[in-house]
């Protein structure tokens, strides 16, 4: 028993050491970020009909460091202050897919193909279901999203040290939001190493259109971060899971759950919710099938032993210890 929980800690801190530099650094960007793009200056590019307002919305989702429930108030502001359904309905499913902290982590694990592949899909994804619901659905939402918008929408960043408020925001509230779900998700990576044996899945299931859909299907009802499926996706591909299987989880884990149905069911409708459904499980199996044509477990495995030359082992445990108190600290 002790030698499965030692094993389990040391498989924690190889996942861990190995995406803290990068989430960190991903930690500052999204905080620059957090000042740079204020939320006035999107709704003001997300008005209108058509195509172009649904790209620019999927656009502006993919690098916001925002989960499927913190997107929903921000959509409900869009939406009040004139942004289209498409629009809206393109943001919320781009947006909780990545985030420039879940694309460097994904790099740090899952190698360049896959962290390239995932803010791709992300905005392809959400232009396809913005368009979807822009043909599909022109009724009204299901109920007014004024108090929604008001109750929830994240306070205009205000002060004069505008790089103090985006440290604080990098550093302190994205670590607090994310960090209960990524600690989990470390330690269920860590437990399905150390506890399932390689190839696992891959005995029991071979690679294909049904390992894809089983983990797509795993992905939907529950919830999980950008950030925090990386680990989870990448300890999975070690059991034998394929990377395009690996994919739908990482599609559908952090945009689609009941709760996050539920509310886009209330705030935009039926329709709009089920062609958001219906969009993240087409784009999900579809994406899944496209990335097991030219990657590889064994290339993505390939990117971890050899990917992270740049950076010394020392660095990464230093990071490991600074990410791990950060989060310590935020959560207190």
């Amino acid at each position: 028993m002790l030698e499965k929980l030692a094993e389990i800690a040391w498989e924690f801190w190889a996942v861990l050491s190995e995406m803290a530099p990068y989430l960190l650094f991903g930690f500052f960007v999204a905080g620059l970020l957090s000042v740079l793009i204020s939320a006035q200056r999107v709704e003001r590019h997300l008005g209108g009909k058509g195509f172009w307002p649904v790209l620019k919305a999927a656009a502006f989702g993919v690098p916001l460091p925002l989960c499927s429930c913190g997107v929903i108030p921000v959509s409900a502001s869009l939406r009040r202050h004139g942004a289209s359904k498409g629009a809206t309905a393109s943001f919320l499913i781009s947006t909780p897919q990545t985030g420039v902290d879940s694309i460097l982590v994904t790099y740090s694990l899952l190698g360049g193909v896959f962290a390239l592949f995932r803010p791709i899909a992300a905005l392809v994804s959400g232009v396809i279901g913005g368009m979807l619901v822009s043909l599909f659905d022109r009724g009204p939402e299901a109920r007014e999203i004024d108090d929604i918008a008001r109750a929830q929408s994240p306070a205009t960043v205000t002060g004069n040290n505008r790089f103090v408020e985006a440290m604080k925001y990098g550093f302190v509230t994205l670590p607090a939001d994310i960090g209960r779900a990524l600690l989990v998700g470390l330690i269920v990576a860590a437990a399905i190493s150390a506890a399932v044996p390689e190839n696992y899945f891959a005995d029991v299931l071979p690679p294909g259109i049904g390992q894809i859909l089983i983990l797509m299907l795993a992905g939907i009802p529950v919830y999980v971060c950008a950030t925090a499926s990386v680990p989870i996706a990448f300890a999975l591909i070690g059991t034998g899971v394929s990377p395009g299987a690996a994919f739908a989880f990482l599609m559908t884990g952090p945009a689609t759950n009941a709760a996050t149905i539920a509310t886009i069911w209330k705030v935009m409708g039926r329709r709009t919710a089920l062609l958001y459904l219906l969009t993240m499980a087409g784009a999900a199996l579809a994406g899944g099938l496209l990335l097991d044509q030219f990657l590889t477990a064994r290339q993505v495995h390939a990117h971890v032993g050899h990917g992270g030359w740049m950076i010394p082992p020392l660095v990464n445990h230093l990071s490991a210890a600074v990410l791990l108190a950060l989060l310590a600290w935020a959560l207190g």
